[in-house]
């Protein structure tokens, strides 16, 4: 798919005039996101990436249209996994609920910058070597494995984060909140807050997903534009699914099963390509039926006591 410079420099316009919209009309006061709340802006972001498709189908072609989709539906799947740990960071650094949606916007900003930069290594070294690809075979389908043994209560230690510890060595830090400040002087002394603290653990652990979800779709397209364009609006409906599916983490206990089924798939994906092209018609169809299996599977079969000890409860309580 050819796109020209302006139409990479319009899609950012449009972006950016999206991501406006959102913090600065819609959002401009902090206040706590309703269930229906989510659910209304779920759709219109939804709405927003469909209609996206539809006109690269329109301009690019079938084959163009169903890679988007398929690239689309692969980040948004692996998207959740950055939704339950999310979770687990909010309830350990006690962040009220009024400020996790202007946390997420910032943390969602700065993982389009950080993914954009990621797609554009990832892609010249694809034209450069096209063995990389197998590597990222074997190491999509090691992820993989390792998700589907990994505990839920395996969450990164802010405290052993190496961003975090070497702020602490150079600012100050105050002793709580200080509304959705990230940054506040007190006595004549510039300090950081807990709450760039929690944005800081968010976007390196939002790196680390990207590690993962990147060298997937590659798999679907090598494509520069499809890919980044699909995991940027994978991206932008973020913010809105965590407040939809952060309260209902618990009850989807099959949801990383499927995840890592569907890492292993695409790693096999890729180390067979040159044997074997997988339709990406049959991509789409796997990740999706594995999607609604999982799904499906939490909410019908029954949990164990032993399963159902630990639920994780969304944080109410500001610090």
């Amino acid at each position: 798919m050819h796109v020209t410079i302006w139409g990479w420099i319009s899609f950012h316009l449009f972006i950016f005039f999206l991501l406006a919209l959102d913090l600065g009309v819609f959002n401009r006061k902090s206040h706590v996101i309703s269930t229906k709340e989510a659910a209304v802006w779920s759709a219109i972001w939804i709405g927003i990436s469909l209609l996206f498709n539809a006109g690269v189908y329109y301009f690019a072609g079938h084959e163009a249209g169903l890679q988007f989709l398929t690239g689309y539906l692969l980040e948004k799947s692996l998207s959740v996994d950055n939704i339950f740990v999310f979770v687990l960071l909010f309830n350990l650094f006690a962040v009220p609920p009024i400020y996790q949606h202007r946390l997420l916007f910032w943390g969602v900003l700065g993982a389009l910058i950080m993914r954009g930069a990621l797609i554009g290594v990832g892609a010249y070294l694809i034209s450069q070597f096209h063995w990389i690809l197998y590597l990222f075979g074997l190491f999509l389908v090691f992820t993989g494995i390792k998700l589907l043994f990994q505990k839920d209560d395996e969450v990164i230690d802010p405290d052993k984060n190496p961003l975090v510890r070497a702020l602490r060595r150079i600012l100050p830090v105050t002793s709580g909140y200080r509304g959705q400040k990230f940054f506040i002087r007190e006595a004549g002394q510039l300090a950081a807050t807990p709450l760039f603290f929690v944005l800081l653990v968010v976007e390196t652990t939002d790196l680390l997903f990207a590690l993962d979800s990147i060298p997937a779709i590659f798999a679907v397209t090598q494509d520069p534009f499809i890919v980044y364009t699909s995991n940027v609006f994978a991206i932008l409906g973020l913010r809105a699914l965590y407040f939809l599916l952060a309260s209902m983490m618990g009850k989807f206990r099959f949801l990383k099963m499927g995840l890592s089924g569907i890492l292993v798939f695409i790693g096999v994906k890729m180390l067979v390509m040159d044997i074997y092209h997988i339709p990406i018609t049959l991509s789409l169809g796997v990740i999706a039926s594995v999607l609604t299996l999982s799904v499906l599977a939490s909410l019908f079969i029954p949990e164990r006591k032993s399963e159902a000890a630990h639920p994780i409860v969304q944080n109410d309580t500001p610090a």
